[in-house]
């Protein structure tokens, strides 16, 4: 059993092939959540899940889970996965290495005929990224109980889509109930998006926490107006009074040590017009901190800096919540297993924390749960050029597969 080891040319080919479905000019890949590009993935995905003779259910926030039965159904579940869905301009690892490194451990079970007491779940969480839809891993908040169906499923784009809406169009709203049920663990692969690992010369990250976000929608309200006939010191414009409240939002980080990260990532002008003053501007903010007490002070120094800024200006403010979690860390059982046998196969390990939120930072509030980082090339993610070598992708997925095969037991 320790000399069992997954095709590292077949989980490479994997990932490739995946890239391929909204491959970006760059390298990349952009696959927006619940597209049709996003649809053609989850196809793929179950196409091979089903040849790896797994069976395959959707849930109503439209995550995929393929199960590879056990000997004994009635015992709880190991899941592992991750998500498809990229940023507009993301990597080919980011997530998809989850979801496809838990296709391979079934398909090298499969190989070696090898039967698990308890049953396998690999799952593709719906839209992790948030970048449609403003909030991320939302899917997986709704499976541990953070948010109900009906807020995730209400969730709007910024043309007033709503996720639920969107499921129907791709046809993954699926019919069997979100969470609820008794979970081994969940156990996430996923590149670290960060250089440590690299600098270290580690093959795998044993991750014990991630820091906590909040993640904000402020919407701007001023006046349109005509860009050559109304005088400047008449002006409600939108735009202006956004731009000077990111800058502001952006200054708050450096008054904190150790600095938060805060970005304003998106951000809608209406109407857009190259000679109408903008009426309207949406923005998002996406604050993380691993203090959680410092996390909520800096999300209120934000709205009063806001608040301030567009009174001076006479224009109207929504800073709205849209996502909010705590500092999380996960089980110590779940990270010593995965020590253990990084360990046991020889591969080289160390401890860390997640600068990023991922749906396994959910999963720790409703099942034991743990995170195996690899290095990726200078630590770059959420862009085109995110790059991971083929055997560090191997080594974590040996390691999530001995970790997976001592949790679920074999006959």
């Amino acid at each position: 059993m320790e000399n069992l080891r997954i095709n590292s040319e077949r989980l490479w080919d994997s990932i490739m092939q995946m890239g391929r479905i909204g491959a970006t000019a760059g390298g990349g890949v952009g696959r927006v959540a619940l597209s049709d590009l996003d649809r053609q993935a989850r196809d793929l995905f179950v196409r091979w899940c089903e040849q790896a003779d797994c069976t395959v259910r959707v849930d109503r926030m439209g995550s995929i889970f393929a199960r590879r039965a056990g000997s004994d159904n009635a015992r709880p579940p190991v899941l592992t996965g991750s998500h498809l869905d990229t940023q507009p301009l993301g990597g080919k690892f980011d997530g998809i290495y989850g979801v496809l490194a838990g296709l391979e451990i079934v398909r090298t079970l499969k190989d070696a005929g090898l039967q698990t007491k308890a049953p396998i779940d690999v799952v593709n969480w719906t839209d992790e990224e948030g970048v449609r839809f403003g909030s991320g891993t939302m899917a997986s908040a709704v499976f541990a109980g953070r948010y109900n169906l009906d807020h995730g499923l209400t969730r709007a784009d910024m043309d007033g889509n709503t996720m639920g809406a969107a499921l129907e169009e791709i046809d993954y709203a699926g019919p069997e109930p979100v969470g609820g049920y008794p979970v081994a663990a969940f156990f996430e692969a996923h590149i670290e998006q960060g250089p440590i690992l690299e600098a270290e010369g580690k093959a795998v990250g044993v991750v014990l926490g991630a820091q906590g976000q909040r993640c904000f929608k402020v919407t701007v309200d001023g006046e349109e107006g005509h860009a050559g006939t109304l005088p400047m010191v008449q002006r409600r414009d939108a735009l202006v009074g956004a731009a000077r409240m990111i800058d502001a939002v952006n200054a708050i980080a450096f008054k904190h040590q150790p600095h938060p990260v805060i970005t304003v990532g998106a951000l809608k002008v209406r109407p857009n017009s190259r000679n109408t003053i903008p009426g309207q501007v949406v923005f998002s903010i996406d604050s993380r901190h691993p203090a959680n007490d410092l996390l909520a002070d800096i999300a209120d120094k934000m709205r009063r800096t806001c608040e301030h800024i567009a009174t001076d200006a006479g224009l109207g403010l929504s800073f709205e919540q849209i996502s909010h979690r705590n500092t999380i860390e996960f089980d110590e059982r779940c990270s010593g297993d995965i020590r253990k046998m990084a360990d046991r196969l020889g591969i080289a390990h160390m401890d860390i924390y997640s600068g990023a939120g991922h749906d396994a930072c959910n999963l720790a509030l409703c099942a034991p749960t743990g995170m195996v980082f690899v290095p990726c090339e200078r630590g770059i993610s959420h862009n085109e050029k995110e790059n991971a070598r083929p055997e560090d992708l191997a080594a974590g997925c040996d390691v999530l597969l001995h970790v997976i095969l001592e949790r679920a037991g074999t006959v």
